[in-house]
């Protein structure tokens, strides 16, 4: 399929797991990929790899999703390297679990830094770039609304304010495509 034909999409977090496969289906559909990782070079080398299997270019960025110079960089970069962006998806996001009684400062600061600023920085960073038509994604998780659990409560937390932006930011540009 090449539905993507000619689209430039950057994934962030996607040297593994669900950010990889949405790289690679990206690419399956037409479009050119860069992606982030922020430890993982030969994981997110081998995504390279797979997504420059199927015809398409593709890009790894150094990026940690808690840094926003970082972020702002690695916008940049993929922009600059594809020659524009038609798709964000933010992806990134890390998974701390603890009990409300436990939770770290430190814990809740990470959540929030990569789980919420991030994708909030690198929209921000984007919308310069995007071209007509352009679209952001979050990837979210159930528990911004359906699951609950004391050791869960301030990621579940993030992915309802990620959840919460998304669809406020989708509202603004609506609302600003019709006036």
């Amino acid at each position: 399929m090449t539905e993507l034909s000619g689209k430039r999409a950057l994934v962030t977090g996607a040297s593994r797991g669900i950010g990889a496969a949405i790289a690679l289906a990206l690419a399956e559909k037409g479009a050119d990929v860069a992606i982030t990782y922020e430890r993982s070079a030969d994981r997110a080398a081998e995504v390279v790899k797979a997504i420059e299997k199927t015809g398409r270019k593709a890009l790894a960025i150094q990026a940690d999703s808690a840094d926003p110079a970082a972020v702002k960089r690695s916008i940049d970069e993929a922009a600059q390297a594809l020659g524009g962006l038609d798709i964000l998806v933010n992806n990134a996001g890390i998974v701390l679990y603890d009990t409300i009684a436990n939770v770290s400062v430190a814990q809740i600061d990470a959540l929030l830094d990569v789980n919420v600023r991030s994708p909030v920085l690198a929209s921000q960073a984007a919308i310069p770039h995007l071209h007509a038509g352009g679209r952001i994604i979050s990837i979210g998780s159930a528990g911004a609304e359906r699951i609950v659990g004391d050791t869960g409560t301030v990621y579940y937390m993030t992915k309802s304010a990620l959840h919460s932006f998304t669809r406020e930011a989708r509202q603004a540009r609506a609302e600003a495509s019709h006036a």
